[in-house]
This record gives C-alpha cells, sequence and structure tokens, in this order.
C-alpha cells in the first residue's frame, strides 16, 4: 500500500472512529441524528413530487371536484371547519384545488413514508422484528398522524397561500413557495411524532440461537 492510500485511509478512519465512539456514548443521540439526515432526504423527495403531482393533476377535471370532508367545528368567521379542506378550483382563482390538490399531496406523502418506513426500519433503528407487524402499526400510525397533521393544516395553510400570492402579489411563484413551505411544516410534525413511535415499532429482538 502507498503513502497516499495510507493517507487516505487515515482521513477517513477518523471520521468514522469519531462516528463509532460517538454513538457508543451516545446511542440515542446518534440514532436521533440519523433519523434527522433521513428524515431531510424523505423531505426533499417530497418537494421534487409535489409540484409534479400537482401539475399532472391540475390537468384534469379533478380540480374541479369539491373534497371537503370531516368537519368539526367552525372556523373564527363562522364558516364550516373541515380536517381535508380542498375546495373546488385552482388556487390562483380563490378554490383549494380540489380533489386534484388532494391527490397530489396524499400520492406524494405515501410514496415518502413508504421508503420512509424501510430506510428508518433497515438504517436508523436496524430492527430485526416481524416487518409485517411493524408495517401494520406504522399503517395505523400514518392514518393518525396523517388525520392530525391536516387538521393543523387548516390553521396555517390558507394564510400562506393569501399571504404570498394576494398580498405580496406573487401569483404562480407564490404559490410554489407556498408548496414547498406547507410541505416542509407538515413534515417537521412528522419528524416529531414519528421518531418516538419508531422507538417503539422498530425492535431489535435477540437471536435465537
Amino acid at each position: 500500500m502507498g503513502k497516499e492510500s495510507l493517507k487516505d485511509s487515515k482521513i477517513v478512519s477518523g471520521p468514522l472512529r469519531f462516528w463509532n465512539n460517538f454513538k457508543e456514548k451516545h446511542p440515542n443521540f446518534a440514532q436521533l441524528f440519523v433519523f434527522f439526515m433521513l428524515s431531510n432526504g424523505i423531505t426533499v423527495l417530497q418537494l421534487v413530487l409535489m409540484p409534479v403531482f400537482k401539475s399532472i393533476f391540475a390537468q384534469t377535471s379533478l380540480i374541479q371536484i369539491n373534497f371537503q370532508i370531516l368537519q368539526f367545528g367552525q372556523t373564527l368567521n363562522g364558516n364550516p371547519y373541515y380536517v381535508f379542506d380542498y375546495a373546488a378550483g385552482a388556487l390562483s382563482t380563490g378554490g383549494g384545488g380540489g380533489l386534484a390538490y388532494f391527490l397530489a399531496v396524499q400520492i406524494t406523502i405515501a410514496i415518502a413514508q413508504i421508503i420512509n418506513f424501510f430506510a428508518q426500519r433497515s438504517i436508523t433503528f436496524k430492527s430485526n422484528s416481524n416487518v409485517w407487524k411493524a408495517a401494520l402499526w406504522y399503517f395505523i400510525a400514518y392514518i393518525v398522524i396523517t388525520i392530525g397533521a391536516a387538521a393543523a393544516q387548516g390553521f396555517y395553510k390558507t394564510p400562506i397561500y393569501n399571504l404570498l400570492m394576494d398580498t405580496w402579489g406573487l401569483g404562480g411563484t407564490g404559490e410554489t413557495i407556498a408548496d414547498v413551505i406547507t410541505m416542509i411544516i407538515n413534515s417537521a410534525i412528522q419528524f416529531w411524532v414519528f421518531f418516538p413511535i419508531f422507538k417503539i415499532i422498530f425492535k431489535q429482538v435477540p437471536d435465537e440461537k
């Protein structure tokens, strides 16, 4: 082995040695860091997929189909409050995107969460427990968190879009920026809720001799 190879191996082994020592001393923080990095990667994937699906569905009649379900009370203005509030019509014309926007959001999240499931299970938590049992609990958690995140979205989605598109007059650019902001907020909510859930469902089972 030449001098350059030895030098390169030392450069590589230095960070690896530091990381291994850190994992031994602070396993929970190391796990949270890996979870954080993978979650950021998944968020970037969502930011890429979301405009693609949104543009595809925007070309269909789905955008004119009203999708407002799970009403809980009323807003401060006295209007019905829906957990999933996607009124018919394009956002640029004052609508809520209709069924087209709902499908674009949910398909994007579903793809991201399927990838997230296997990545977090194998890389972050190195779980060897029953994958089907973990998948079942993950699906239940996904449904509950999706409903919770959608309910929370009712408080910030409309003000963000109105601010960027109308108040600041950014139009289509403002809509794109608002899409990114709402997706990041939604991902942040999922990040802090999913981590403790993953700690429970992604277990390391001792190997049977």
